[in-house]
C-alpha cells in the first residue's frame, strides 16, 4: 500500500510539472504564431501598398493626356505647307498640361518626324481660345497651337507627303498626330483631317 501511495504521489507531482511545461510550450507557440502572423501581415500590407503605388503611377502616366480638338489646319503657299494650327483639350480625367513654350524646364515638347527629317524640339505658339488666361491646359479649356513649319523643321511638306507630330507633356502620355497632305496644295488653307 505504501508503494501505491508513493506511486500515486509521484504521478500527481509529475502531472503538475507536465501541466506547467505544457502551459509554457503553449504560450511559446502562441507567441511564435503571433510573431509569424505579424510578419506575414506586414509583408502583405507592404506588398499591397507597393502594388497600389504602381497602379497610381500608371494612372498618372496615362491620364495626363491631351486630345486633338477639330482638324489640323495647314497654310499653303501653293507648293508646300508653311504653317500648322490645331486645337488641344484635356482628355477626360486628365491632369493639367503646361503649354507655355517659353518655360525652360516643365513644358510640353513638340517633335516632328517624316521619312527624311527628325526635329526633336520645335518652337510653337500656344493661344488660349477658351480658359482662365494662362497657358496651363486644364479641364474645359481649349488652346490653339501654331507652328511655323518652314522655320522650325527645315523641311518641305509637299503633296502626298506623310508626317508625324509628337506632343510630349512633362507628365502623362504622348499625343501622336499623323497626317498625309492632299494631292494638291493650290488652296491657301487646307484642312488635314
Amino acid at each position: 500500500m505504501n508503494r501505491v501511495k508513493q506511486f500515486v504521489h509521484r504521478l500527481r507531482n509529475e502531472r503538475g510539472i507536465t501541466g506547467l511545461e505544457t502551459a509554457i510550450v503553449l504560450i511559446a507557440f502562441v507567441v511564435v504564431a503571433a510573431v509569424f502572423a505579424f510578419v506575414v501581415l506586414s509583408t502583405g500590407l507592404f506588398s499591397s501598398e507597393r502594388g497600389k503605388e504602381a497602379v497610381y503611377a500608371g494612372l498618372a502616366k496615362t491620364r495626363g493626356s491631351m486630345s486633338l480638338t477639330g482638324g489640323i489646319i495647314a497654310d499653303s503657299n501653293g507648293t508646300s505647307i508653311t504653317d500648322l494650327r490645331f486645337g488641344l483639350t484635356l482628355a477626360a480625367g486628365g491632369d493639367s498640361v503646361n503649354l507655355d513654350s517659353t518655360d525652360a524646364s516643365n513644358r510640353t515638347v513638340i517633335s516632328y518626324v517624316d521619312e527624311t527629317v527628325f526635329t526633336n524640339t520645335m518652337d510653337y505658339t500656344a493661344t488660349e481660345v477658351l480658359g482662365d488666361g494662362d497657358l496651363l491646359l486644364e479641364q474645359g479649356e481649349l488652346v490653339q497651337i501654331d507652328i511655323d513649319m518652314a522655320a522650325e523643321c527645315g523641311c518641305t511638306i509637299t503633296e502626298n507627303f506623310s508626317f508625324t507630330l509628337e506632343l510630349k507633356p512633362p507628365t502623362g502620355s504622348y499625343l501622336v498626330i499623323q497626317r498625309l497632305t492632299p494631292a494638291s496644295l493650290a488652296e491657301s488653307i487646307i484642312d488635314l483631317n
